[in-house]
């Protein structure tokens, strides 16, 4: 193996004269921001690809989870998962709000149902869950939940562009559901974001919060703020949808060639999806201990591969977010859990050799 390193993730990006061309247009019409052509022809791409007529671009994932709670007006609890990216609680508590976490499913690695009625109080507004890994939450029971308890629904979908839930894009459902554009996702825009949402008065409102609280006449008609995607990060965007579907099979071969070296190995466990319902832009590995996850990330280190521990720490645990409350499943998989190299730069023969410093531990 070369002695160049081996990241997680590195961008899937566009020949770079695909980029300059589209950028180009930019530099002629002088137009930078402000809800540009680019970005206007990215949402109706984006739109044209997921079979919706909701894509609202923005500044990237977190704005776009702040941009939901503040578009239905949400004070007060907001139930959610411990197992993420601190962006999602984050958000939660820049929009005045407290998250309130909730166990995990051990094996889907998402938010559990099951548990989700037992926290709910006089002060809860929302649930916002994640489709954890694009792996698609218990979309019908949250909503039911939801329904009955007159709470609404923000789907957490930063890793899920590109995932289809019972023959409709999974950005359908909820109240708002809000994507992640980063550099490192499946499809990206270097930073960016989006929001989506099926109710037309929601769907204007987003827009104007994303500007200032402009209306069409520019008028300042609500408290909002900067959100807009830049015409050049659009650019890059354009630039990369063609490419879309090759990224996505070529994770999906990443991940089916871990998959079949590793699953014999007992100390190892993989999560559990349905691969229709899935865009293989991760590679988690979960270890029977944390001992073990351990002792696999130095040996790769070792190589000069560097895999992640996401999501490490559990949300809960981190004081800055909330006070301590335990949440069993969240901490222990949160501990034992590696997401291992996968993106378009990876040759078959890098992931072989990685599956086979793994494999040397063991055998």
């Amino acid at each position: 193996m070369s002695n160049k390193p081996i990241y997680v993730t590195v961008p899937s990006l566009s020949p770079m004269e695909n980029f300059v061309e589209i950028l180009k247009q930019a530099w002629d019409t002088r137009v930078l921001t402000h809800n540009g052509p680019l970005v206007q022809r990215l949402e109706k791409e984006v739109n044209k690809i997921l079979e919706l007529e909701s894509t609202i671009a923005l500044t990237n994932g977190t704005i776009a989870l702040q941009l939901a709670i503040r578009s239905l007006e949400l004070k007060g609890e907001i139930i959610t998962t411990p197992f993420s990216w601190i962006a999602t609680a984050s958000a939660i508590k820049w929009e005045g709000c407290r998250p309130v976490f909730v166990d995990i499913d051990p094996e889907t690695l998402n938010i559990d149902p099951k548990k989700i009625e037992a926290a709910i109080t006089s002060d809860t507004v929302a649930i916002m869950p994640v489709h954890v890994f694009s792996n698609p939450c218990d979309i019908d029971a949250i909503e039911e939940i939801a329904k009955r308890f007159n709470l609404k629904v923000i789907y957490d979908a930063a890793h899920s562009f590109m995932v289809n839930y019972k023959g409709k894009s999974i950005m359908e459902y909820g109240d708002v559901s809000c994507t992640s554009f980063h550099a490192t996702k499946l499809f990206n825009t270097g930073e960016g974001g989006a929001c989506f949402t099926n109710n037309v008065e929601l769907f204007e409102k987003l827009k104007r919060l994303r500007f200032f609280g402009h209306n069409e006449a520019k008028e300042i008609v609500e408290d909002g703020l900067n959100g807009k995607m830049t015409e050049i990060h659009a650019a890059v965007g354009l630039a990369n949808l063609p490419f879309l579907s090759e990224v996505l099979s070529k994770r999906k071969a990443i991940y089916n060639i871990y998959k079949e070296k590793l699953s014999h190995i007992e100390a190892i466990s993989f999560q559990r999806i349905n691969e229709s319902e899935y865009n293989y832009s991760y590679m988690p590995l979960i270890f029977n201990s944390e001992e073990e996850c351990l002792k696999i990330l130095a040996s790769l280190n070792e190589s000069n591969i560097f895999p992640r521990r996401y999501f490490y720490p559990s949300l809960n645990t981190i004081s800055a977010v909330k006070h301590y409350s335990q949440m069993k499943h969240s901490e222990d998989i949160a501990s034992r859990i590696l997401c291992l190299p996968s993106h378009n730069d990876l040759d078959f023969d890098q992931v072989n050799e990685i599956c086979d410093i793994i494999l040397k531990n063991y055998y």
